[in-house]
């Protein structure tokens, strides 16, 4: 159940840094909105997730997931450029993070 929650928590990072660069600095009320709940959820994902996840695993997981899911929405909704090495430096984050769990 916790690799649940940290992988949920992990999509609540994407969701959080998308909403902050829409936020244009937190002037804009709604992404900013958004931007807090998502990090409040992420945040308590992951504290709930390191009760039984080791701290360094579960940060790596976590980070790992925001990070492929942040790029891969920019990649495929806001235009910047899905060149073949990003996208294989993108899937090489996503054979550590399930590399991680299995040798966890």
């Amino acid at each position: 159940m916790n690799w649940i929650i940290l992988v949920i928590s992990g999509l609540f990072e994407t969701v959080w840094a998308i909403a902050l660069g829409r936020s244009a600095g937190f002037s804009r009320l709604v992404p900013s909105l958004v931007f807090a709940v998502a990090l409040l959820l992420s945040m308590a994902g992951l504290a709930y997730a390191m009760r039984t996840i080791p701290t360094g695993t579960a940060y790596a997981v976590w980070v790992g997931i925001g990070a492929v899911g942040t790029a891969a929405f920019g990649m495929l909704w806001l235009g910047e450029p899905a060149t073949l090495a990003r996208v294989l430096c993108l899937l090489l984050i996503v054979a550590g993070v399930v590399g991680l769990k299995l040798a966890h």
